[in-house]
């Protein structure tokens, strides 16, 4: 069983942030879900579909400069599909920030015009920003403000309490401390949003945890993987079902360790360090562009 199955993330502030949420859904028009464009299905909060109900929505699959181009296109296509406007974007470079504002006025140019016809030209567009911790929703604020307007730091859960940022083009966003779900029914879930930082590695076995990353990669983006770390796996067998705990990413891992030269004494490897580093490269996109999930 996944170490990651074993812990629930429910902390007490989660669950304020729903209650929260809810009650404050009718002061706002429509409603941003920022995901992160790694793992876009897994980086979705599930209960926040039923919080939202059927105000209008926009997501924003974000860390799309650390994602797989194709991949976020073919997802941007599926969210078309289910009748959600979503756009790729990446605050660090800022792509697509500024697109917010198009998409938010194209998603509520009914009730714009229905404002207008009422005298009440000048309205502000009020809009909840929501997402689970480690999604990039403080900086995506933050860019947008132009100052730093909302906490940022590179751990999950900064944001404690709703806020209102006062925006450009008259709209003000309440913005929402990011909130992840009682239980996670699929373990891939769990260790996908771990592999991101989306949950605190404080609580996480690292190494077990670099293994069912590396094995991923051997499989999906293996050329990424040995350029980044100058090693071959084509001897390593692939992961099955048979494979007992992450032998094929625990072989992957020493290899990674060996050839960084993480070594302790008596010449043996410290696979903790070379777990940590790993986790850290694929979090800054060092190891190339990938996405862990496709559209179903």
């Amino acid at each position: 069983m996944s170490e990651v199955t074993r812990v629930q993330w429910f902390p007490g502030h989660m669950a304020k942030t729903r209650r929260i949420m809810a009650s404050n859904m009718k002061l706002v028009d429509a409603v941003v879900e920022i995901t992160d464009a790694r793992i876009p299905y897994s980086s979705r909060n599930p209960e926040i579909k039923k919080i939202v109900g059927s105000k209008p929505r926009l997501v924003l699959l974000n860390k799309a400069d650390s994602a797989d181009a194709d991949m976020t296109d073919r997802w941007i296509e599926w969210y078309k599909k289910q009748g959600v406007r979503a756009i790729a974007t990446d605050c660090r470079s800022g792509r697509n920030v500024n697109k917010f504002y198009t998409e938010l006025k194209e998603i509520l140019k009914d009730d714009i015009a229905k404002w207008e016809a009422k005298g009440m030209t000048g309205r502000p567009i009020r809009i909840m920003i929501v997402g689970i911790p480690n999604v990039g929703k403080s900086s995506f604020i933050n860019r947008l403000a132009g100052s730093k307007m909302a906490k940022v730091e590179d751990r999950p859960g900064v944001t404690k309490g709703k806020q209102w940022v006062s925006l450009d083009e008259g709209f003000e966003l309440l913005d929402m401390p990011g909130v992840l779900w009682p239980k996670f029914e699929d373990k891939l879930v769990g260790e996908r949003l771990a592999f991101t930082g989306a949950v605190k590695d404080q609580i996480m076995d690292t190494e077990f945890l670099a293994c069912r990353l590396l094995e991923f990669l051997k499989e999906n983006y293996n050329d990424l993987l040995e350029a980044r770390y100058g090693i071959t796996t084509e001897d390593i067998p692939p992961a099955d079902d048979e494979t007992i705990g992450c032998v094929v990413g625990f072989e992957i891992l020493e290899r990674i360790g060996n050839k960084r030269g993480f070594l302790v004494s008596g010449g043996e490897i410290n696979t903790e360090r070379a777990a940590n580093t790993v986790l850290d490269e694929y979090r800054s996109g060092k190891i190339g562009r990938m996405t862990l999930e496709a559209p179903k």
